[in-house]
């Protein structure tokens, strides 16, 4: 069974760049879309038997019906090829007040054929996709709202720890009604523990709810096909099953500068998936830092940490300048936007560093401290946070140095 598994498209993210005067709509709003357009006809052209969006349609909570209308009517495509695609429901695609309908919910309002909204925990049989699949749905879990759907009674102190083992005790239960000989998907709108953000940290348990990994590392799967993490990962990487985050469709923001895009074509059989990245025609993201230390050709240090200005063509550019304060009027702003005109958009961020005069307590002199002392100050003044420990360590350095002793230092520390 061939399936193509994306999520994360977050069509509406409209906070870089102009408006495209045919269409009216933001360009980084078409570039999203730009995306989807790709996956979809890759899904019909490639004739897959399922399409599994793991979350997430959208940025805002509440779209405007312009974006609602343009991601409808590629999920329409779908279903008039006759795809089963299911729609899992990401934090993203949940309002922020009870009671209201989830960005996705028009698709069951209507009855849209082809198309399945997971809103709360199922199991898809192949009676229900009408293909030899069975789908394990775990969209986002909101505590409230998971408890409320499943009528579990807790104590209004239960601890994190506790939600995760009720969760994966569903889980096992609906695992109950599986047919062993057709493969099984799970697919997660949530954060797994070990997964890599885009800014190289790891998920760490937190107030959201974290899958452990020897819940998506089950066997029992052949295929895990997650959404939420924007980077592009496999937490199984060259085991069965494949636990795939294929990352956002597009760089959401600047901390994604550097992250490759794609979406998965899998080939899907009992314990021998094989995993197929298709890589996205995105824009191009540059995000440029400096520190300026010396005030001679400014412009041209600049310039050179900018690179070629051809590269810098219908990209999304970031520059970062950190100086000395007292050099804010020899940066050429004029100069440096005329270098970057070709960019899609520039932003210049200056962060100029005054320098902090570091004052010593009424009635001190610097010959009356000793070392420790004055790097307590020093410490105080540029709101560094120490530890005891720290600093003993430091005066046990600083008094071995002045006695010209070799230093000891506790492993402990």
């Amino acid at each position: 069974m061939k399936i193509l598994h994306f999520a994360d498209a977050h069509i509406d993210t409209a906070n870089y760049g102009r408006h495209d005067p045919l269409t009216g709509l933001p360009v980084r709003v078409m570039d999203f879309l730009k995306s989807v357009d790709t996956i979809v006809e890759t899904a019909i052209a490639e004739k897959v038997d399922l399409v599994i969006f793991s979350g997430d349609a959208f940025k805002d909570r509440t779209p405007l019906p312009t974006f609602q209308r343009e991601w409808a009517s590629r999920i329409m495509r779908l279903s008039v090829a006759g795809i089963p695609t299911i729609l899992l429901v990401g934090n993203h695609d949940l309002s922020p007040s009870i009671g209201r309908a989830n960005t996705l919910e028009n698709f069951d309002t209507f009855q849209v054929p082809n198309v399945f909204v997971v809103s709360k925990p199922r199991l898809l049989t192949p009676a229900d996709l009408g293909v030899d699949m069975q789908v394990l749905a775990v969209p986002w879990v909101n505590r409230s709202t998971f408890f409320a759907a499943n009528d579990i009674q807790l104590d209004a102190g239960v601890i994190s720890d506790d939600i995760e083992a009720k969760l994966e005790a569903l889980i096992d239960r609906l695992m109950d009604g599986i047919d062993p000989a057709i493969p099984i998907i799970l697919t997660a709108h949530a954060s797994v523990q070990g997964a890599m953000q885009s800014t190289g940290c790891s998920v760490v348990l937190g107030n959201e709810l974290v899958l452990p990994q020897g819940l998506v590392r089950n066997p029992r799967f052949d295929y895990v096909a997650l959404g939420h993490i924007h980077k592009g990962q496999d937490l199984n990487e060259n085991a069965q099953p494949p636990v795939i985050y294929p990352g956002s469709i597009e760089r959401v923001d600047f901390g994604e500068a550097n992250d490759e895009k794609y979406f998965i074509i899998a080939d899907v059989q009992k314990s021998n998936t094989v995993v197929n990245w298709r890589k996205l025609n995105t824009r191009k993201f540059v995000d440029c830092h400096i520190r300026l230390e010396k005030p001679e050709d400014i412009t041209a240090q600049i310039e050179k940490e900018l690179g070629d200005p051809k590269a810098l063509k219908d990209a999304m550019v970031r520059l970062v300048i950190e100086y000395p304060t007292e050099m804010d009027t020899l940066i050429d702003d004029r100069a440096i936007r005329a270098f970057t005109e070709e960019a899609l958009e520039f932003s210049l961020i200056k962060r100029p560093i005054v320098a902090t005069r570091v004052r010593l307590p009424d009635g001190k002199t610097a010959e009356s401290l000793n070392p420790g002392e004055l790097l307590g100050i020093y410490f105080d003044a540029f709101h560094i946070d120490t530890s005891p420990e720290l600093l003993d360590l430091a005066n046990n350095f600083m008094e071995a140095g002045l006695q010209d002793q070799p230093l000891s230092i506790s492993t402990e520390i």
